[in-house]
């Protein structure tokens, strides 16, 4: 199938599921992971309707970006930012999905205050808590928005989280769930540089199970593009 075939098929499962959970289809962002896919196969997902692209590496954004990738679309940061590389990512991506420390956090907003902007960035949640994966324990949450709130080169819009890999989408439906909670419930407190705006979690095997648990924000590129060749970098 084609990448708009393959939108189009997206965007059909995201109206169902959001139907099923008595939601609009509109208050789910569609963010395409455009990781390993050419400058071209980026426009194409854009020309067939994805809301946003998301990047994982940045060396690679930066190449597409020259190539005019992304025209037409806002550009995310969603792989793992490592503090040295913050400064080609801030003011280029729209939202840094994964902020995942106090210490990631500040290397950002001190960026940011340097260009005279405000950055916007989602706090990662490592909801599994698993050893091999960074991000905010859940119970870090209150006091990493606390903390966030006193950076003046940041706005926190929400929270992010990967799962454990599980064998079938309804296995991750307890950690979307404790998600949801945790945004709902942090959500509801004021914090200064803090909007609860967005719940990004869902990826192209269990997107439909995300939505049905509150996410308005999913990360799909194998559904739109494939299965991902690792020996074709742009």
């Amino acid at each position: 199938m084609s990448i708009a075939e393959n939108v189009a098929r997206v965007r059909a499962e995201i109206s169902a599921a959001a139907a099923a959970a008595g939601r609009e289809a509109a208050e789910i962002l569609l963010v395409a992971a455009t990781k390993t896919n050419s400058a071209d196969r980026v426009r194409e997902a854009i020309a067939a309707g994805v809301d946003i692209c998301g990047e994982n590496r940045v060396q690679e954004m930066l190449e597409k970006n020259a190539q005019g990738a992304y025209e037409g679309a806002p550009l995310h940061f969603i792989g793992h930012l490592q503090k040295n590389k913050v400064r080609q990512v801030v003011g280029l991506a729209s939202l840094i999905h994964g902020a995942d420390s106090i210490a990631l956090l500040e290397a950002i907003s001190r960026e940011a205050c340097k260009r005279g902007i405000r950055q916007d960035v989602l706090l990662e949640v490592n909801i599994g808590a698993e050893p091999s994966k960074s991000g905010f324990a859940p119970e870090e949450i209150p006091a990493a928005l606390e903390e966030a709130a006193g950076f003046g080169g940041i706005f926190v819009r929400g929270l992010m989280a990967i799962p454990p890999i599980c064998t079938s989408p309804d296995e991750n439906r307890p950690f979307f769930l404790a998600m949801r909670k945790l945004f709902v419930d942090n959500g509801r407190k004021k914090y200064d540089n803090v909007s609860m705006d967005f719940l990004s979690m869902g990826m192209s095997g269990d997107f439909a199970e995300a939505i049905a648990c509150g996410a308005n924000m999913v990360r799909v590129g194998t559904a739109i593009f494939g299965p991902r060749d690792y020996h074709k970098q742009t």
